[in-house]
């Protein structure tokens, strides 16, 4: 275990949708930054995953259309080492984070949902694509994307308190 949590998880079902193209496109973001946030570990899981899955082929086309490769991910449920080195936990739906919290005990006080912080108003889930068309995964990719500004602020307080309690 990192001396202060260093990964941000993003949760979905199955963890060969949404939660692989969350990781991804928030890796491409953090890769802007500068350090400490450019050296956040960024994963993905399932709460109720096969491991080793490989992503949707529409989740991969829908990143391969804003340059980011998805073809080498396997998908993984949830482990105590993902629970240990988490910063914070980003689920997709409600019930994600239900599940979350009661796979996890006791429950995470660091678990969120994707589109939580973008302002009063927002829809803040991110329904399921699968088994829609590639359209409907390119509409959940940007729906993902419009909530990466506000989770790069949540993680960079995240941070400063987690470094602040060490």
């Amino acid at each position: 275990m990192p001396d202060t949590p260093d990964e941000i998880v993003f949760i979905c079902t199955a963890n060969t949708c949404r939660s692989p193209m969350a990781a991804a496109l928030f890796r491409h973001a953090l890769a802007a930054q500068d350090d400490p946030l450019r050296s956040l570990k960024v994963s993905s899981a399932g709460v109720s995953a096969f491991p080793g899955q490989a992503a949707s082929s529409n989740s991969v086309e829908a990143l391969k259309k804003v340059g980011i490769d998805l073809k080498d991910h396997r998908s993984q449920g949830l482990s105590q080492e993902l629970v240990d080195n988490a910063l914070a936990f980003f689920c997709m739906t409600d019930s994600h984070l239900a599940m979350l919290n009661y796979q996890i005990d006791p429950p995470p006080a660091n678990a969120f949902l994707m589109r939580q912080f973008m302002g009063d108003g927002v829809d803040d889930q991110i329904p399921d694509p699968f088994g829609g068309n590639l359209h409907l995964y390119e509409s959940c990719r940007d729906s993902m994307v419009e909530a990466i500004p506000s989770l790069i602020e949540v993680v960079q307080k995240l941070q400063a308190n987690a470094k602040q309690e060490k």
